[in-house]
């Protein structure tokens, strides 16, 4: 279910901050034509940590109106309180229209390895659809280790762990350690095809979001084993990776997507527009990657 170019899509907004659903529907359909192969709803891009539960199950409801069953739907249910993440899980999973929940680590906390191993287990308890791990410590200030992600492999409602560790050496010990039983993700689009050479499965990707038929196309090589054809169509978009983390996470994407006339300008505080004196750089990257685009359009076929 969970492989090759999953996008962890942007909630688009008006100025004021309130979501822009007819934007939100022509996005998922945008994905769907180009060849993602699942939609993250709610994650870090999609900036879970300032919408509401209510707009979730809107985002989730939606989303599912318009694509229907064609991709796979993953929703963001964590948090720093187990006792809340818990509660959210239950309730996602009741809607009936989620395929999964991406769990990240509870940040600011530092829990140790065994918190981690009793927050989770207590999650994928409580949920009635499969839960995806997250691990992001640059942003959560802990890390789940492989360890601790083999022990949780053996909950069966514990199917994939994203991974935004950049370490091939990571990659390769979590697979070892869980012996298959769950998916890696790379959580990294700059060491991705890297990663799908290393057993990975495929990407929660924010460069999806602007090219998602190059992301497509990459990761199609990637799991097909053709490791040439996958490093040639991810050189190309390598300065747009570097190009979308000149500011935090979506700040970024948001700011290219809405200057492509995609969705509008909005963004919810404490995050801001992107700094104008990165503007230039940041749309380069994006020109320079979509004159690639007959090229990924053809591999992904």
């Amino acid at each position: 279910m969970f492989s090759g170019s999953l996008v962890a899509i942007v909630t688009p907004m008006r100025a004021d901050g309130a979501i822009d659903f007819a934007a939100w529907e022509r996005l998922l359909t945008w994905h769907q034509a180009a060849g993602t192969a699942g939609v993250v709803i709610a994650g870090t891009t999609g900036e879970g940590v300032t919408l509401r539960e209510d707009e979730v199950i809107e985002l989730l409801r939606r989303a599912r109106a318009t694509l229907g069953q064609r991709l796979p739907l993953l929703v963001g249910a964590g948090s720093s309180n187990t006792a809340e993440t818990v509660e959210r899980a239950g309730r996602l999973s009741a809607t009936g229209l989620a395929d999964a929940l991406l769990v990240v680590t509870p940040a600011y906390n530092r829990p140790s390895q065994e918190g981690l191993y009793q927050h989770y287990a207590a999650v994928a308890a409580a949920a009635s659809v499969p839960v995806v791990l997250y691990n992001v410590p640059t942003r959560t200030a802990v890390d789940l280790l492989p360890q601790t992600v083999a022990r949780l492999a053996k909950l069966s409602r514990i199917v994939a762990v994203k991974e935004a560790v950049a370490s091939m050496e990571r990659v390769r010990e979590l697979i070892e350690l869980t012996g298959g039983r769950i998916s890696v993700l790379s959580g990294d689009d700059a060491s991705a095809a890297q990663a799908m050479a290393n057993g990975a499965r495929g990407v929660i990707s924010v460069t999806a979001n602007v090219v998602p038929e190059a992301m497509a196309a990459m990761c199609a090589a990637a799991l097909r084993g053709e490791t040439e054809t996958a490093r040639r169509l991810d050189a190309p978009l390598r300065p747009l990776y570097d190009a979308l983390f000149v500011e935090a996470n979506p700040i970024p994407i948001k700011w290219l997507l809405a200057d492509q006339g995609l969705i509008g300008p909005g963004i919810r505080l404490p995050l801001t527009p992107l700094a104008e004196g990165f503007h230039t750089r940041v749309r380069a990257a994006l020109e320079s990657a979509q004159r690639q685009a007959p090229s990924a359009r053809a591999a992904l076929a």
